[in-house]
């Protein structure tokens, strides 16, 4: 389907600048820009691309300004990146959206399966369970005994959702995530390793996107809790009795030990490793990489491993590759020194 600029700006609430009329019917990157597409200006980084891209739409900032021409016709809006988001979520929901039960899969007579649901082959729907209206649960996923699937939320194939686990509306699970295996409990007993049971469940709420490959453990007791809005990348680990704040971004490979707690508002980059025990305050942003093992104050801005104030970080870093002259200007001082105490002394 192909929407003018004027249709794009009205639904975005936006201003074109440049021909009203133009048309568009897909999306690119502004430095590979194609006729017929759309593209957008968010990063300062990626100006230049402006003047030469072939995309015949272009999203900018409201206080964009040219210092050259520009073949593209723009659209100023409020925020280019968020009005991007908007404008490919409303294609998104002009997909034709899937429904009904294909065969192949198995639902247990005893879930309770809503108004338009779509269960794709090969997945497995066990006993008690429930799922509201409008969710999928695409092939090969595994929905355990007494799990709780709210409504509109995505279950990509291949993802695992282990007993009593419940999962709020409007969430998106990515392929190969595994929701509600056990904990890394056990208790040491000599030299050998006694498994603790993990009888508790993951709550997952509103909103909440989990990444591919992502794992989130059950709790050894009570709940590990996933809170409204948190956005979670490929490949991160959530150990048992962790509770996420709502709102919270974390990138790939972060790592999180058991029974941590982070709170609403907090962004951590990718391979962070938080210990265990542990409380983030919120509105905290950790550097990529970084190590936590004590509690963090609310408003944080930590790097390094272990990880301290960003600006002390970036200090140090200056420092740092002095350091083998600053090693040999101390002992050529320290040799001077002790040349002049010798000297000193033998005066004496």
């Amino acid at each position: 389907m192909a929407y003018t600029a004027k249709q794009i700006a009205d639904f975005l609430h936006g201003e074109v600048i440049g021909n009203p009329d133009v048309t568009v019917s897909s999306f690119s990157k502004i430095e590979e820009g194609k006729p017929n597409t759309l593209t957008f200006l968010a990063n300062p980084k990626y100006t230049s691309y402006i003047y030469e891209t072939e995309s015949d739409i272009v999203l900018v900032n409201r206080d964009f300004v040219q210092d050259k021409p520009i073949k593209a016709t723009l659209v100023k809006v409020d925020n280019a990146y968020a009005a991007l988001g908007a404008l490919m979520e409303m294609v998104n929901q002009s997909i034709p959206k899937k429904n009904g039960v294909e065969g192949m899969s198995f639902v247990s007579s005893l879930a309770t399966i809503g108004k338009d649901v779509y269960i794709g082959s090969f997945a497995y729907i066990a006993d008690n369970v429930i799922i509201e209206d409008n969710s999928k649960i695409y092939p090969n996923s595994y929905i355990g005994d007494n799990v709780k699937i709210g409504k509109n939320t995505i279950i990509f194939p291949g993802v695992k959702i282990y007993h009593d686990s419940i999962i709020g509306s409007n969430v998106i699970i990515h392929s190969g995530a595994v929701i509600g295996a056990d904990g890394f409990g056990f208790s040491r007993n000599g030299n050998v390793y006694n498994k603790i049971p993990q009888l508790g469940n993951v709550i997952i709420e509103d909103d909440v996107e989990i990444g591919a490959n992502t794992t989130i453990d059950r709790s050894v007791m009570g709940s590990t809790i996933i809170h409204k809005g948190v956005k979670l990348d490929n490949l991160i680990q959530i150990a048992h009795n962790c509770e996420i704040g709502e709102n919270t971004a974390m990138a790939a490979q972060v790592g999180i030990a058991g029974s941590t707690k982070i709170e609403e508002n907090c962004v951590l980059g990718g391979q962070v490793g938080i210990g265990g025990h542990i409380t983030i305050g919120k509105n905290s942003q950790i550097g990529a990489q970084s190590g936590i093992i004590s509690n963090i104050k609310e408003g944080s801005e930590l790097l390094g491993s272990p990880a301290y104030p960003v600006k002390n970080f970036f200090k140090s870093s200056i420092i740092i590759p002095k350091l083998p002259d600053i090693y040999r200007q101390i002992n050529v001082m320290e040799k001077e020194l002790a040349e002049l105490k010798r000297k000193m002394e033998t005066t004496d």
